[in-house]
């Protein structure tokens, strides 16, 4: 690998993953991005006059500008980040979920197909599994577990997986599939977990949770997450798909109460809010694959994890303030304010 292109890299996780290959190796990266309201730039201001580092602004859907940008920088590999991402959003429309989702990694795939790209790697979810049962905590997911979906969102993540898949098996195209477990750190948008309860305790507001808040998510620190793309890149077989898993199981509960403990908060701001359509109960992944055959092994355990989230976004006040201003509290209003009970 010589020159990616990072779709999707102005935000929360591509943005990380910039940065890290930029520290880790000597590659040039093309930041690709149609700067939504989830991708912002300011996440790159430390890197922004790196070397190896382009920005470009554009819309995975736009097969001209794709085209353009893959042969006028000689791009060999593609990383996609590129999605639409938040289930909530999904359920008050689906229809960008669709374009962006799946008629964008449609068009990634044939741009590079027709151009001949060497390696192509698909960001993916966990989610596209469904959901497992709270009580047999010894299922996890698998990389054989089949694809059953619950929301527009997942059901999007899973069709642009599929989509991938075919171009392997139909073209030989080389493609990699990587779904992760649900991620947290750094420069993540607050309409998420663990940003939007660090944000509503520090400001002393009440802390929404979902139904009885005893969903289960696994828990991946992002620079994990970038390590772990990292040796699937490199060591990945081709036509392959690797989860990539926390090991860290928590009720959304006890999540919120571990900010709040954290940051000298009382229980009292938790507020419980109607659940969401289709909530799926538990996710948990099952990396062996990726430990056996390539090596990886997350280096976070979620305490030191957590703590370092929450210390970022303490010293990062003015970055998350600007994040939650304007459309996103027009969004928080209308998701959450019919569900106060």
């Amino acid at each position: 690998m010589k020159n990616i292109l990072v779709t999707g890299g102005a935000g929360f996780i591509g943005s990380n993953f910039v940065k890290y290959v930029l520290k880790k190796y000597d590659y040039t990266i093309i930041n690709y991005d149609k700067l939504t309201y989830a991708g912002n730039l300011e996440n790159l201001t430390d890197i922004e006059r790196h070397p190896n580092y382009k920005f470009v602004k554009g819309d995975i859907c736009d097969k001209d500008m794709v085209e353009k940008t893959l042969k006028d920088y000689s791009i060999d590999t593609i990383v996609n980040f590129a999605a639409e991402s938040h289930v909530d959003r999904s359920i008050l429309g689906s229809r960008e979920f669709i374009v962006t989702n799946i008629l964008g990694t449609q068009t990634l795939l044939d741009v590079a197909k027709s151009i001949g790209i060497e390696k192509y790697l698909q960001v993916s979810t966990d989610e596209v599994y469904g959901s497992l049962p709270e009580d047999k905590k010894e299922i996890l997911f698998t990389e054989k577990t089949p694809i059953t979906t619950n929301s527009p969102y997942s059901a999007s993540k899973a069709s642009a997986d599929l989509l991938c898949n075919s171009y392997y098996h139909t073209h030989k195209f080389p493609v990699l599939i990587t779904r992760c477990s649900n991620n947290y750190g750094p420069y993540q948008f607050p309409e998420k977990l663990i940003p939007l309860m660090i944000a509503k305790a520090l400001d002393g507001q009440k802390l929404p949770v979902y139904g009885d808040g005893k969903n289960v998510r696994d828990w991946l620190y992002v620079e994990d997450h970038c390590s772990a793309i990292c040796e699937v890149l490199h060591k990945g077989k081709i036509g392959e798909v690797y989860n990539i898993g926390g090991n860290n199981e928590w009720y959304n509960i006890d999540i919120v109460k571990i900010i709040l403990k954290l940051l000298g908060k009382t229980e009292e701001q938790i507020t419980y809010v109607k659940d969401r359509p289709g909530h799926d109960r538990r996710y948990a992944i099952d990396s062996t694959k990726i430990q056996t055959e390539l090596g990886w092994k997350p280096a976070y355990q979620f305490e030191g994890g957590i703590e370092a989230t929450i210390k970022w976004y303490v010293e990062n006040e003015n970055w998350w303030r600007k994040v939650m201003s304007g459309e996103y509290q027009k969004y928080y209003e209308k998701n959450y304010s019919t569900k106060m009970v």
